[in-house]
């Protein structure tokens, strides 16, 4: 899948990226902004993919508390004062600053950066009381100046109709390492909107020109870089491991969702699509930082994979014969195909996964069981993820040929469950359909994964099915 072209960040139906968790909230479905699952688990590989893919990104350290401060920092009044201290819980020296409660936001300890190349800027924070961390950016606009103020409250995101933005970054009481990509800070604060699609801004940062520290707190490793993606994919990894339901092992939806033909989904349910993407990430997350938590996190999410719709669960069966893994949990089902192919992609990399760090699926040696993964069964687990993937191997390969429309693919199989006209398949579903089927070829080797590629891949440059 080609998850480094993705950039969740900038699609419209993001309002913006949370300055608490680091991760996109949408508007897709409800104005006033909420965590979904599959755009976070989106967000999370694109970021994992850059970062693998893309050459190391260049980077100017502006502090990292070695030497002298007061040549770097200057003050908006004699009482805004910065030391260099150390600083016991991270082993390392640190700058502390402290400001006077009635100065305005915007002022206090400012360190000059005048960068005009790089604009992801990353950094570590620690608040002792509530204050503020504000970017100054100059930019094409006429050359306005703009300034982006992180503050530490609950607010999502704020903008004056002037030229200051707003992002709550929460209390930030213990050490946090944050990155902000300030371009798109910018675009989503002046493209706020009341709509469920943000406005698009056209507009350039000319110059990242200095940073300025408000309240009481220590900030260290002060840092613009062009990118940050291992940050992000981190962020999003502990988005998914912080917000999986523990009872059910799923990542819950907490808006309505209406398909055409079908009730109403109530708040709250889980998708096939979500559990396969967010494992996805997880299985990357336990592979580059090798946290057991993710393990455990993962065993978890194939629950819903047990379970029906009716019980909470992703599972549907397709005349009572073949066993589907449902992107949205309807009555009657839907069997959407995209959805299904992620959740079967997402069981695979956990198998893939277990196989490769702890030696299952190979008859040369016995599996590395030793290893104590919190309360997780091994063996079953994987016994359990190698049955569901095949399960839902076995049941794409047999039910692909419902899904070709002749010169389009289907999105679902609505025509068939409820007797309304197909949902023909928009070309950008249809070509993720096909890069789906490409990947699930590659590791399976299945015959009719390649057939159907190749006849699908024809409509795309205007072959039609034959015809009497």
């Amino acid at each position: 899948m080609t998850f480094d072209s993705y950039n969740v960040e900038a699609r419209e139906r993001v309002k913006c990226i949370s300055g608490i968790t680091g991760v996109p909230l949408s508007t897709q479905w409800h104005i006033e902004g909420y965590y979904y699952g599959i755009q976070i688990a989106q967000f999370g590989m694109s970021h994992y993919s850059k970062h693998m893919t893309q050459k190391p990104p260049t980077k100017q350290v502006y502090e990292n508390a070695e030497g002298s401060v007061q040549s770097r920092w200057s003050s908006s009044n004699k009482y805004c004062l910065v030391e260099n201290e150390e600083d016991k819980e991270r082993n390392s020296r640190v700058i502390k600053f402290s400001t006077p409660d009635s100065i305005p936001l915007g002022s206090g300890a400012s360190l000059v950066l005048g960068n005009t190349m790089e604009f992801i800027l990353s950094f570590d924070l620690k608040m002792v009381a509530n204050g503020s961390l504000s970017v100054v950016l100059e930019t094409n606009d006429k050359m306005k100046q703009y300034t982006i103020h992180y503050i530490t409250n609950s607010l999502v995101i704020d903008y004056d109709l002037k030229s200051n933005i707003y992002y709550g970054i929460g209390p930030s009481r213990t050490w946090r390492h944050m990155a902000r990509d300030l371009l798109t800070d910018l675009k989503k604060g002046i493209g706020l909107t009341t709509k469920k699609q943000a406005k698009k801004v056209r507009i350039a940062i000319q110059k990242v020109s200095r940073l300025i520290v408000r309240g009481r707190g220590y900030i260290d490793n002060v840092t613009l870089s062009t990118s940050e993606h291992l940050t992000q994919f981190f962020d999003a990894s502990q988005w998914m491991y912080l917000n999986q339901d523990k009872k059910t092992g799923g990542w819950k939806n907490d808006v309505e969702r209406r398909l055409e033909g079908y009730p109403p989904i109530p708040a709250g349910w889980i998708s096939a699509m979500g559990q396969g993407q967010g494992m996805s990430v997880l299985s990357r997350a336990y592979h580059v930082f090798h946290d057991p938590k993710y393990i455990v996190a993962l065993s978890h999410a194939l629950q819903p994979f047990t379970k029906s719709s009716e019980q909470g669960g992703v599972r549907a069966t397709f005349l009572k014969t073949y066993t589907w893994y449902e992107e949205y949990p309807t009555k009657p089902s839907s069997f959407v195909l995209n959805g299904f192919m992620y959740s079967l992609i997402g069981l695979y990399d956990f198998k893939s996964l277990l196989e490769h760090e702890f030696g299952f699926g190979s008859n040369e040696q016995p599996p590395k069981v030793s290893l104590q993964i919190s309360s997780v069964d091994l063996p079953a687990t994987y016994k359990l993820v190698k049955q569901l993937y095949h399960d839902g191997m076995t049941s794409l390969k047999a039910m692909l040929p419902l899904y070709d429309g002749g010169s389009r693919t289907f999105y679902d199989l609505r025509h068939f469950i409820l007797g309304m006209p197909p949902n023909v398949a928009r070309w950008d579903y249809h070509t993720t359909h096909l890069s789906q089927l490409v990947l699930l070829y590659s590791v399976s080797n299945e015959p009719v994964l390649k057939k159907y590629f190749d006849n699908w891949s024809g409509y795309l440059r205007g072959k039609v099915a034959k015809h009497n």
